[in-house]
């Protein structure tokens, strides 16, 4: 046990031993250790009370952070990355390249992308699947030429000059530089993995027996103009196991469009999306458990965040989703969701919460970008590549950069250890059996998100960041 574990268990101890005795008809009151008259401080992981995790859209880890100091990012040499990849309409290998675009293109990012895109544990397939999904052809006779850096920009990255917040909360909090989207594949599948630790298809409503492993295709939200029926997702998700332990949540949903796609598109047509209707960002609604709960209600706008952060009403657990224009999805604009990412965090710090807050910022799959980084292997749904995770809150280690390996199971596992007593959604052990193939927060490979907290530390004060811009 480490000193920090030490001094987290002895803080849990009573802090005071009274012992009452009878003499000469004198009750007498002898405190122990010291006064005992009210109640005993949070220590260790508990001085969290609120965890916030914010996902965005579609980014890799070297597409943000492959050129940040101390970090496993790009190879490099004297400045010049070392490695590239094929790129069939140059006929050359293309180097990851800086690029300051606002707007990008990524590239497609299915199961059966990742395959590519990996290619053996490679990591060259990115331009080449790109390619394929833009149907692009350029470089030859009566085409125009491609630039230097080929026609798609999943070679590209960004850094300090594009993304300054994020750089900015890397240098004053955690940047974490082996987390890894939990699935392989897309959107839907990833954002079931980040409140259920699974992604499946039921058979019949309402019974998670009849629900077997989906990992590129769970039940479609019917929201891409295919005809079937409503999904059903019967599994156990985080959201019953807070409901056992009387322990609030809500999932907040910024209202527009999204515009992910259940193919191997990289874009597709905008989508209506709402926190009253179920959507690839927003499955909850379609849990047996959300609704036999009757915590539908608890799925609500992202106005309702601010709100909640004003009245000081945040719930102990709460997911922040974006819209279409704030997520950072190609092409919506890396600036805008940089701002609105800042606005959210802006709000906690200039509130009294903060001192009591942990906020998990990750984004859902790696979007088609470029990562050298060949993801480990747990199951058969994963991990997928890597993706950026920063964790931002006042007991959080200055300008520490976790190695561990992580995935959005880290948050769940964070969540269980924090407010649950360590129970995990575990058929085992969780009072509602479903045939999940692991149980993903206690896969051996998983690191543990205490290891970037300080609890005995002075909480670091705010940083609150121009630029922020609610929706």
């Amino acid at each position: 046990m480490s000193l920090r574990q030490s001094i987290a268990v002895a803080g849990r101890m009573p802090r005071s031993l009274p012992f009452r005795f009878a003499s000469l008809g004198l009750l007498v009151s002898i405190a122990a250790c010291s006064d005992s008259s009210g109640p005993s401080s949070p220590t260790g992981i508990q001085k969290i009370q609120h965890v916030v995790v914010i996902m965005q859209e579609n980014r890799s880890f070297d597409s943000y952070f492959g050129t940040y100091p101390g970090a496993e990012g790009i190879p490099m040499q004297n400045g010049v990355p070392t490695v590239c990849a094929p790129d069939p309409e140059l006929g050359s290998c293309v180097r990851a390249f800086h690029d300051s675009a606002d707007e990008n293109q990524g590239g497609p990012h299915t199961a059966s992308n990742a395959v590519r895109d990996i290619d053996g544990g490679r990591m060259d397939g990115f331009p080449v699947e790109a390619e394929k999904s833009m149907g692009v052809t350029c470089n030859v006779l009566g085409k125009p030429s491609c630039p230097p850096t080929g026609p798609t920009d999943v070679m590209g990255y960004h850094d300090q000059r594009e993304i300054p917040n994020y750089w900015a909360y890397a240098k004053n909090f955690v940047l974490q530089d082996h987390m890894f989207e939990p699935n392989a594949s897309w959107s839907l599948p990833a954002h079931l993995f980040m409140v259920s630790e699974w992604s499946a298809i039921c058979s019949q409503v309402d019974n998670p027996m009849s629900c077997i492993n989906a990992l590129d295709k769970p039940q479609s939200t019917g929201s891409f103009g295919t005809k079937v029926p409503q999904p059903n997702y019967a599994w156990t998700d985080l959201t019953y196991l807070l409901h056992q332990h009387n322990v609030s949540w809500k999932y907040y949903v910024a209202e527009g469009t999204e515009p992910d796609c259940d193919d191997d598109e990289m874009t597709c047509p905008s989508k209506p999306q709402s926190a009253g209707t179920p959507e690839i960002w927003n499955p909850l609604p379609f849990f047996t458990t959300v609704r036999q709960d009757n915590q539908l209600g608890n799925i609500q706008t992202v106005d309702h965040f601010f709100a909640d952060v004003q009245a000081g009403t945040l719930p102990a657990v709460s997911w922040v989703i974006p819209n279409g224009e704030l997520s950072e999805h190609p092409p919506a604009l890396v600036s805008r969701g940089q701002a609105y990412v800042t606005a959210l965090t802006n709000a906690i710090m200039q509130s009294p919460l903060w001192s009591s807050t942990a906020i998990f910022l990750s984004w859902d799959d790696w979007g088609g970008f470029y990562d050298h980084f060949t993801p480990p292997v747990v199951d058969e749904n994963g991990y997928g590549l890597r993706v950026p995770g920063l964790v931002i809150s006042p007991y959080a280690e200055n300008g520490f950069i976790d190695h561990q390996t992580l995935s959005f199971d880290a948050y769940v596992k964070f969540i269980e250890d924090d407010f649950l007593g360590s129970q995990r959604i575990d058929p085992r052990t969780d009072g509602r059996p479903d045939p999940r193939p692991t149980v993903r927060e206690d896969v051996p490979i998983l690191g543990d998100l205490t290891q970037d907290f300080d609890f005995n530390q002075a909480p670091q004060p705010p940083l609150v960041l121009p630029g922020g811009v609610r929706p």
